[in-house]
């Protein structure tokens, strides 16, 4: 992207407020074709909501916005998508049970009718919505199946039908919000690819993110966000992570994981022969035996779909074990309810937050106590108190930089990473013997990570046992003490930390043994 390249979308002195929240406070940013200005700042800076504006999903209180030198009222998305811009959200708008040619007609339907005017009957082209899809899947490099059914598509490839879908709308301007949040290494590593293609045919990219690594890589421009402002504009030549995380933070920020060497103590968990299989009934954990012991962090590494999720639905008793058994402090739970799984000390923070870690409609503060809310003091003889609940709410909102105006918002209205946090919270504040923990940090910005490693690394020195499973191999190997491989649904090797690189994981990953 050359400097001197036209301005193609433009937003100026954008304020935007909701009750008790000043979200965008006189924000000026604007983007340039065939660039990618990333996007960055922790959870709750007001990137998301300027983003909407841009899209029409909101309206600012003041402010403009300008597409191609014009000063535009963008009222809906349907009046953005009219003037050029797609935006792929980070939970995708896709029907599962359709195909994709049906997801990318839906609003945008063409049709044959005998008449000309005739209303009666409408006969949806799908053949040649089809035809298109796949000529801009090949032209863009996004690899996608018209006919395939988008429930049956991996995560990556759904969000490659996101972006057909605004390009079969023409759009010249994309908006990623949190592109790589439910994304492997490799499926980031393609996403990058394809990014670079599209901005080589003009396309200009907003790319919304708090990963530092990923702007530092394929970012032309970087803008930081704090607390509703722009606290400036960088380039990768003139930052690095340690600087764009004081940016967003606002203080120094420490990046690699601060502990000690582990001091194992009694088994906790134990894991025998267990075998479970997936929603389409194939066999997804094979034969998976392993221990954890308090004082101590077990990652599990693997590429994802390799069985991670199920091993830990399994052992938090949200799917059934096929065969085979795991004790928890010595107590058989193979097969029990996730309450009694809970009481005997676990504590989950889930892969799906939305899902099997909230719900949606309840408050913050009704949901940081899903777990307790029967027992003292949160409830006595079959009585909320009320009193005892807002507490709790207000004490861990404060520990945990939850970003709201109230504990009394529902925690739908959250954004996903203040969603996490509220799991987060919920779980690591309670007393337990284990922590299970899928995926804890996916989604948040580098001050709540560093905030969330340190709190799992204190529950591992206060003698608990700690299953990690994450997709950040980089959160493997800093939060770790032994590391477990699971490929195809087995654990191929376990290996202490300090004996093992980047590389030989990513090996043992993909299922490949390195030479004696």
């Amino acid at each position: 992207m050359a400097k001197d390249s036209k301005v193609v979308l433009e937003a100026k002195g954008i304020t935007k407020k909701f009750p008790g929240v000043l979200a965008n406070d006189n924000i000026n940013f604007d983007l340039r074709e065939g660039e990618i200005h990333a996007l960055l700042g922790e959870n709750g800076a007001g990137k998301s909501t300027l983003m909407n504006i841009l899209y029409g999903l909101y309206h600012p209180e003041s402010g403009e916005v300008i597409v191609d030198g014009n000063q535009m009222q963008l009222n809906s998305s349907r009046d953005a998508i009219h003037h050029g811009i797609g935006m792929v959200h980070q939970h995708f708008m896709l029907i599962p049970v359709f195909t994709v040619t049906e997801n990318i007609m839906l609003g945008a339907e063409t049709d044959h009718r005998a008449v000309p005017n005739e209303i009666p009957l409408v006969k949806l082209d799908r053949k040649e919505v089809a035809q298109k899809v796949s000529d801009l899947s090949h032209q863009y490099g996004l690899d996608v199946d018209p006919e395939a059914i988008v429930g049956d598509l991996p995560v990556g490839i759904q969000q490659r039908v996101e972006i057909v879908k605004a390009l079969y709308r023409k759009a010249n301007i994309l908006i990623l919000d949190e592109p790589t949040a439910v994304l492997t290494p490799q499926e980031a590593e393609d996403l990058f690819r394809i990014m670079h293609d599209l901005t080589a045919k003009g396309v200009s990219i907003i790319f919304i993110t708090h990963k530092l690594k990923e702007v530092l890589a394929v970012a032309d421009r970087i803008t930081v966000m704090r607390a509703g402002r722009v606290v400036g504009t960088t380039t990768p030549k003139e930052s690095n992570e340690q600087k764009l995380a004081s940016m967003m933070v606002g203080r120094e920020v420490i990046l690699t994981v601060q502990k000690k060497p582990a001091e194992p103590a009694e088994e906790i968990l134990r894991v025998e022969d267990l075998r479970v299989r997936d929603v389409r009934g194939l066999e997804a954990v094979r034969g998976v035996s392993f221990s954890v012991y308090a004082g101590e962090v077990l990652g599990i590494a693997g590429v994802q779909g390799n069985g991670q999720t199920e091993l830990a639905e399994a052992l938090t008793g949200l799917r059934h074990i096929e065969s085979g058994h795991f004790t928890l402090a010595g107590n058989d739970l193979t097969n029990k309810a996730p309450r009694l799984v809970t009481e005997t000390g676990l504590a989950h923070i889930p892969e799906d937050r939305q899902r099997h870690g909230l719900v949606l409609s309840y408050t913050i503060t009704d949901n940081m106590v899903l777990c307790d809310y029967y027992r003292p003091p949160f409830g006595k003889r079959g009585v909320i108190q009320q009193k005892e609940l807002d507490a709790n709410a207000r004490k861990l909102i404060k520990e945990y930089d939850v970003r709201t105006p109230s504990p009394f918002v529902a925690a739908g209205k959250l954004s996903g990473g203040n969603q996490q946090k509220v799991i987060v919270a919920r779980e690591l504040s309670r007393p337990v013997k284990l922590v299970i923990a899928s995926q804890p940090t996916r989604g948040l910005d580098v001050g709540s990570i560093e905030y969330i490693h340190k709190e799992i690394v204190a529950m591992r020195d206060r003698g608990v046992a700690v299953l990690l499973v994450s997709a950040e191999l980089d959160e493997i190997l800093s939060l770790s003490d032994r590391i477990a491989v699971m490929y195809r649904g087995e654990i191929v090797d376990t290996v202490n930390v300090k004996e093992t690189t980047r590389e030989q994981l990513g090996l043992r990953m993909a299922g490949v043994h390195e030479p004696a």
